[in-house]
Parts: C-alpha cells; sequence; structure tokens
C-alpha cells in the first residue's frame, strides 16, 4: 500500500472537503454568489492541482517506489547483518563462553558446572562456569598452551574456572583439560563473579542460575 505522509492526506481532505466548506465561505464573505463560486474554484483548482502532482504523476510515484524499495533494502541488510553478527558471535565464543546448550552430554566430561576443583599442579582451587568438549580457543593460544608433546591434550575435555581469590593466584580465571583438575566437597569459592553464575552453594556444588541451567541441562 502506498505511504501517505500528514501533508498528503491533508491535501485529500481539503479536495473532498471543497463543496461543504462553500457554506462557511458564504459565512465569510457574504451571500454574494459570485463571489463564492469564483473562491470555491479557486481552492478546488489550486487543491486538485497538489492532488496530481503528488498522486498522479508518474515520476512522483516512481519516487515513492524508489523510497520504499531503499527502506526495505536497508531493513533487509541490517537484519542480515545482525544474523550474521550473531553467528560470528557464536563461532568466536572461545574458553567454554558459548551459548550453544550442551546437549546431550557426553559420557567421557566427567566434571559439571557448580562444582569446585582444585588445579593438581598450581593448587589452586575455583569453581568450574563452563565446559567445551575439547579446547576451544584461538589457534595461537592452543600452539602455546599445548607444545607437539602435549597435542593429545586439545581435544579432552576443557573447564573454564573461576579461581578462588582467597589463593592469592595471580589469575581470576582459568581454562584448564580434565586431567588438571581433582573434585573437591566443603569448600567455597570467593569470586566477584560467583553470584552472577550461581545463586548459592549448598556445601557440595554451586547451584547455577537458570540462564546458566539451560545452557548445561544435564550438569
Amino acid at each position: 500500500m502506498p505511504y501517505i505522509n500528514a501533508a498528503a492526506a491533508l491535501q485529500i481532505c481539503v479536495l473532498l472537503s471543497a463543496l461543504p466548506a462553500q457554506y462557511f465561505i458564504s459565512q465569510w464573505y457574504g451571500t454574494d454568489s459570485a463571489q463564492r463560486i469564483q473562491i470555491t474554484e479557486r481552492l478546488i483548482i489550486a487543491s486538485w492541482s497538489s492532488f496530481t502532482k503528488s498522486y498522479l504523476n508518474l515520476d512522483a510515484w516512481a519516487d515513492r517506489l524508489q523510497l520504499w524499495l531503499s527502506r526495505t533494502r536497508n531493513w533487509y541488510y541490517r537484519e542480515k547483518k545482525t544474523n550474521i553478527g550473531i553467528n560470528e558471535a557464536e563461532t568466536h565464543s572461545y574458553f567454554a563462553e558459548s551459548s550453544y546448550v550442551r546437549s546431550p552430554k557426553p559420557e567421557y566430561v566427567k566434571f559439571s558446572v557448580g562444582q569446585v576443583i582444585v588445579h593438581k599442579r598450581f593448587g589452586y582451587s575455583g569453581v568450574i562456569v563452563g565446559w567445551d568438549v575439547k579446547a576451544n580457543a584461538p589457534e595461537e593460544w592452543l600452539q602455546h598452551k599445548y607444545p607437539p608433546a602435549k597435542q593429545d591434550l586439545k581435544d579432552t575435555p576443557h573447564y573454564r574456572i573461576l579461581i578462588n581469590k582467597a589463593n592469592g593466584f595471580g589469575k581470576s580465571t582459568a581454562y584448564i583439560p580434565e586431567e588438571e583438575i581433582t573434585i573437591i566437597v566443603g569448600l567455597e569459592v570467593h569470586h566477584p563473579d560467583t553470584k552472577g553464575y550461581f545463586s548459592g552453594y549448598d556445601g557440595s556444588k554451586y547451584i547455577m542460575q537458570p540462564w546458566l541451567k539451560k545452557i548445561y541441562p544435564h550438569d
């Protein structure tokens, strides 16, 4: 349906109301019929001229069509760009931060989100906030983390950890393979981001927030 702006709508109303307007014209300009007819004719001619230029002119309709196509094209590319942006964000969500749902959960992923861990080698504690079935990280990071002698570790489950501030460890997060951690119970983790991921601690593991539970429904 053609787009009609306020000005065009006003013109149409004026044209359609030209004859009823004669009554009011007669009240304003007296009872002289010749004068009323002259004023009414000028009103009708002016309105009709404006109407034909706007709605009975091929160039005007071509301009409207071009404007409509432009708006449609802009909307399409904006939506497409937004969807591409979302897909790219999912593709490049490294370190167990992707929001795709981990279901079903493979049996070889031993640990769960919310469990408290201790690093076997460095001794720090922390809580699991995400996992990947294998290392999902930029290639440069993987090459630095896993030299040729440790390449096999890239294909094992990896966990994103919020590191316990009470340990005084230099880092606040870690992304580590399954073989480097062990589970511990009865230990609370102090980290500024825990409330964003969990609603509480039941003594054995942290309780996931609803949004996180949707991503890890089997943990």
